[in-house]
């Protein structure tokens, strides 16, 4: 089934690199799927440039500069860093020297003799593009694990929240493109992706326990379409596993009712949600149709233990 275009980036984070500590030529990365992003990048990116959000807790001066920079392109979106810089100066002498920190801070430094990754290498944020309003300049932005670090670690308020979609609605277009719908009918529920950020992946078989509808089993076939690209995934795939996992999630049970059964985000809203934008139906229908197809195989498969 297709699905929505993006503007494609060729990002790849190798998940084991071949020569550690070495720069990416050009820093061309491919990064791997949502299991890749908690077991690998997310860990890593907690180690180098830390777990918790600067404002919280205090931490060294890299993290808290490594995490400024990456808060200026969520809520700004694509911009050079010239124009990172300009955010919060207006002195030329003040951007042109923060100009090259923020250089640093991407591309990763050299310092006795050993390389220090940066926010590119780390798979955190890619290239964009470039712009041509003076010289030639590359543009940068947030990538789809670097959107889900920010919503893990950095401590964003609703607001900018807000604003993080708005600037990346192309990128993550089933989920940020439909934000301000999605708030309309289930309200702060949209938060939710932020457990997704956190490594909660919902795939546990305790949530067969405390959900009536097939939550776990989805998560399973989820898990399963996409085993095969821990190493690499292209980003328009990798939006839309993110998408699946939000639109599955909105059925996990949020509060017990006073007789002690959960209850889930209202059927009503959550159909309403996905029936009342066709294209939106057709998607999700598509991947529910894709489970069942792959657990009707496997039930066959076990019917088959009763002839032998």
């Amino acid at each position: 089934m297709k699905y929505p275009t993006i503007e494609k980036s060729r990002i790849i984070i190798w998940v084991f690199p071949k020569d550690c500590g070495v720069p990416l030529e050009d820093h061309e990365i491919v990064y791997g799927n949502l299991h890749a992003y908690k077991m690998y990048t997310r860990p890593k990116a907690h180690r180098l440039f830390g777990s918790e959000s600067f404002r919280k807790k205090p931490s060294t001066k890299h993290h808290e500069n490594i995490q400024r920079m990456l808060e200026i392109l969520a809520l700004n979106g694509t911009l050079t860093t010239w124009g990172m810089a300009k955010t919060h100066m207006d002195n030329s002498t003040g951007i042109r020297t923060k100009e090259k920190e923020y250089r640093r801070f991407l591309m990763g430094r050299m310092a006795r003799g050993k390389h220090t990754i940066g926010v590119l290498e780390a798979g955190l944020v890619i290239k964009d593009g470039k712009s041509y309003a003076k010289a030639p300049a590359d543009q940068y932005r947030l990538s789809l694990h670097g959107i889900l670090y920010c919503l893990d670690v950095l401590d964003l308020s609703y607001p900018q929240i807000d604003r993080m979609a708005e600037n990346y609605g192309k990128i993550l277009p089933l989920v940020f493109g439909k934000w301000n719908y999605l708030k309309e009918n289930i309200g702060n529920q949209v938060y939710r992706l932020k457990k997704l950020a956190s490594g909660l992946f919902m795939d546990e078989i305790q949530i067969s326990k405390i959900s009536n509808f097939p939550v776990f089993e989805l998560m399973t076939y989820l898990n399963v379409k996409y085993q095969n690209n821990f190493e690499q995934i292209d980003e328009e795939e990798l939006a839309n596993q993110i998408s699946i996992w939000f639109y599955t999630n909105l059925l996990v049970p949020t509060k017990f009712r006073k007789s002690g059964r959960r209850r889930s985000l209202e059927i009503k809203q959550w159909k309403k949600i996905v029936h009342e934008d066709p294209y939106l139906k057709k998607w999700y229908y598509g991947f529910l149709k894709e489970a069942m197809k792959f657990f009707n195989k496997r039930f066959s498969k076990i019917k088959k233990l009763e002839s032998i």
